[in-house]
């Protein structure tokens, strides 16, 4: 059985770019209908939201981060308590990034050789060691619904021979990740997932270089790395164009750490099936909030060639601004928590520095994008 249906129908293209589509992927906690948007539990939390509220929102799944929990509370610990689930009260599907952006984050800290990467704990400054099998067993340990494989990101812009080697380095490292992942759950029923990350920066014979490569060892699912990490939005969407129609449509397609709503929109457009991001949540904890999306411009520019013009798709507003001192309109009538919640009174909560701002205003803008998520899986589905 595909752990990954898709149904499509045909829209307006843009070159060969691949028509809309909305999919069920099936984990071991539960279906995910996509395109799905994952709000990102770095350590195990969403910073100032609690799960509860997610469960409000109909949040279909969170990202956590391998890196982090491995260093705190650490694998016995977790392992105690019975996995991530258990640790987290979420009864619903989880997937861990391989911690390969946070070991590229930091580079002054780490040294990688084709054995795996060696970094310097940000915690307490001890040695610490990821490989492509230590990053699958603490993966299992967790209880993953979707693991990830240890990859290799490079910084743009970078030299192509440097993008070369992480491409080759990214392969081997997703091979040998596999071998452990089929031992570890080779009785396990049912199965968690396992996806390869593509590489190559904005090399167009890189990136398919890596796919190809990723597709011969076979992952349930398939996500582009290497974006967001300096390139501008024009050479994302350009690198998204020339690698989706290569990539299997019976396979979900997983655009890491994308991206502002017209990011998303663009790449919905183009095919891709799962997102996450910092920006809600970062963006909340400055003052800037998410709210009023158009949902008939929404609809228009999935079914045309057009791109989106972000002032026409929604408004992003600095809540601090003198002119929502006096404006008792509610900033979000659409959601319970927030339906009593006025312009003028979170402006209020942020110039008095008080904590349960930021909570709100990472509500607003979390419940932005995952009901961002839903208005488009509705219009698809028309």
């Amino acid at each position: 059985m595909l752990s990954f249906s898709v149904m499509e129908r045909k829209c307006f293209q843009v070159s060969e770019i691949t028509g809309l589509r909305a999919g069920k992927l099936l984990t071991p906690h539960g279906v995910v209908e996509t395109p799905a948007f994952m709000p990102i539990a770095t350590r195990g939390a969403i910073r100032t939201a609690p799960f509860s509220v997610l469960n409000e929102m109909d949040a279909q799944i969170i990202l956590s981060n391998t890196f982090h929990l491995i260093l705190r509370p650490g694998l016995s610990t977790i392992s105690k308590l019975g996995g991530l689930h258990s640790f987290f009260g979420w009864d619903k599907p989880i997937l861990t990034d391989s911690g390969g952006f946070q070991v590229y984050s930091l580079s002054k800290r780490r040294s990688v050789t084709d054995e795996g990467v060696k970094f310097n704990s940000p915690l307490d400054g001890s040695e610490v060691l990821l490989t492509p099998e230590s990053v699958i067993e603490a993966q299992q340990i967790f209880g993953s619904d979707v693991s990830m494989v240890l990859d290799e990101v490079c910084s743009l812009p970078s030299s192509e021979e440097d993008l070369k080697n992480a491409v080759i380095r990214t392969t081997a490292w997703a091979r040998r990740a596999k071998e452990k992942f089929t031992e570890l759950t080779a009785s396990k029923n049912p199965k968690p997932l396992l996806f390869g990350i593509i590489q190559g920066g904005l090399v167009p014979e890189l990136r398919k270089k890596s796919l190809e490569e990723l597709q011969e060892i076979n992952f349930d699912g398939y996500a582009i790395g290497g974006l967001s990490v300096g390139e501008t939005h024009e050479q994302m969407l350009k690198a998204l164009d020339f690698i989706l129609p290569l990539m299997s449509k019976d396979k979900p397609r997983y655009l890491m750490g994308v991206g502002q709503p017209e990011d998303i929109v663009e790449a919905v457009k183009r095919g891709v099936d799962m997102f996450d991001c910092v920006l809600p949540t970062r963006n909340a904890r400055h003052a800037l909030l998410y709210v009023d999306l158009n949902e008939d411009y929404l609809k228009e520019v999935l079914q045309s060639s057009n791109s989106v013009e972000t002032g026409k798709l929604y408004r992003k507003i600095h809540i601090r601004n003198n002119n929502f001192a006096d404006n008792l309109e509610v900033i979000n009538p659409y959601f319970r928590l927030l339906d009593k919640t006025t312009y003028a009174y979170l402006r209020h909560l942020f110039q008095s520095g008080e904590p349960m701002a930021q909570v709100l205003a990472t509500i607003n803008n979390v419940w932005f994008y995952l009901n961002l998520m839903k208005k488009i899986r509705e219009i698809i589905k028309k």
